[in-house]
Formats: C-alpha cells, sequence, structure tokens
C-alpha cells in the first residue's frame, strides 16, 4: 500500500510535528510528511521541517484579516500543490470553518491536550488542576466542525500528581503527546481507523495497543 502523503499545520515550535516527522523516517512507517504549513511566520516549527529537507510554507492569518475562506483557500492550494491525502494539525491555533472541515473529512486529525471530552478549548492543565483529577492526558481525534468534538482515534493517560503545576503537567501531557501522535496517525494512514457515519472503526488488536500510554513521571 502507498504511503499516504500527509501535510502538517502549526503556529509554533512543531514538538508535536517533530515527532510525526521522524516517525515518518522509517520505510515501513504508512505515512510520508510532505509539507509543513504555519499561520504564524516565525513558527519555530517552520526552522524545524526545513532541517529535515521537508517543504514548507506561511500563510500569514494576519494578511487576510477577516476574510477566512480566503485564508484557508491559501491553504488549500498548498495542500492541493503538495498532494496530500491527510491533514494532521499540530499546535494549529487556528479554528477552521465548517466548510473547509467538511472537506477533509475523515482525513483531517488533530491532537488536544487532555482526555476529551473533558476539558475542550484552551487552558486545559488550568481545567484539570481546577477540576481536581488524578487523571490528565491527550486525545487525537478526527477533525468535526464542533471543536474538540470529533470521533476519538486514541488516547493517552498520565498521573496528576501532588504538587502539580500547568507547567509541569504540561510537560508530562506533551511527552505522552509525542508518542501518542505518530500512533494514531499510523492507524489511519494505515488503514486501521476510518471515520464511518457509525463513527470510528478501528482494527482491535491496534487500537488497544495505544489507547493508554503513561510516561514515567517527571
Amino acid at each position: 500500500m502507498a504511503r499516504k502523503r500527509v501535510a502538517i499545520l502549526i503556529s509554533g515550535r512543531g514538538s508535536n510535528m517533530a515527532a510525526l516527522v521522524a516517525a515518518a523516517r522509517n520505510p515501513v512507517y504508512p505515512a510520508d510528511v510532505v509539507a509543513v504549513l504555519s499561520n504564524q511566520p516565525g513558527a519555530g516549527g517552520l526552522e524545524r521541517a526545513s532541517a529535515e529537507g521537508i517543504p514548507t510554507a506561511v500563510v500569514d492569518q494576519a494578511a487576510f484579516g477577516k476574510d477566512r475562506a480566503a485564508f484557508e483557500q491559501a491553504i488549500q492550494q498548498h495542500l492541493d500543490a503538495h498532494c496530500a491525502d491527510l491533514v494532521c494539525l499540530a499546535g494549529f491555533m487556528r479554528l477552521l470553518t465548517p466548510s473547509f472541515v467538511s472537506r477533509w473529512s475523515g482525513r483531517m486529525l488533530n491532537i488536544h491536550p487532555s482526555l476529551l471530552p473533558s476539558f475542550r478549548g484552551l487552558h486545559t492543565h488550568e481545567q484539570a488542576l481546577a477540576a481536581g483529577v488524578r487523571i490528565h492526558g491527550a486525545t487525537v481525534h478526527y477533525v468535526v466542525p464542533e471543536v474538540d468534538a470529533g470521533p476519538i482515534v486514541a488516547q493517552a493517560a498520565v498521573p496528576v500528581l501532588d504538587g502539580d503545576t500547568p507547567d509541569t503537567l504540561a510537560a508530562r501531557v506533551l511527552a505522552a503527546e509525542v508518542r501518542l501522535y505518530p500512533l494514531a496517525l499510523a492507524l489511519v494512514a494505515g488503514g486501521k481507523s476510518t471515520l464511518t457515519p457509525q463513527g470510528v472503526r478501528s482494527a482491535a488488536a491496534v487500537a488497544s495497543a495505544v489507547q493508554l500510554i503513561v510516561p514515567d513521571p517527571l
């Protein structure tokens, strides 16, 4: 089976992007990263991607003002130019319109720093600490028009420790994220996870292997 061509959208340092790129170096991995796009000209992940020989581009959201359709059309032009099969959002801090999301239905993934459906939106680590939960984590899900509400591909759990701050908890979650996202993308790119009208259909033996990843406490 041909490797899926993956474009990654970022806004910042690109930690999860780097994890996907590293996984794709393995010739048996079912996906190949063909482009990295950012909506922020100064995103650190652009330099990291360029150093790996991956084509990069900036679609500066500021240049489009409030014209979300034009902004997304510019992104789509890059995706088309690179013949992307799948899109991975990796710290992409921009809400996408229902029209754009629907165009990529079943072919766009996002990673969110909580165990969805808990703690949607921003400041997830602060939310988790305020709620007093003892387990936190990360989720890779298919992107749907409603924010952080798409069907779940895989999740990783981490403990919440006594004395945790948002920063220490964020670091522990990130350590799980960079392991989880490549595994989840492999499920999708390899045809082991698909989005159907009934939800996510996964190969149980493979999916169960990535449902729980608990890194050692920092």
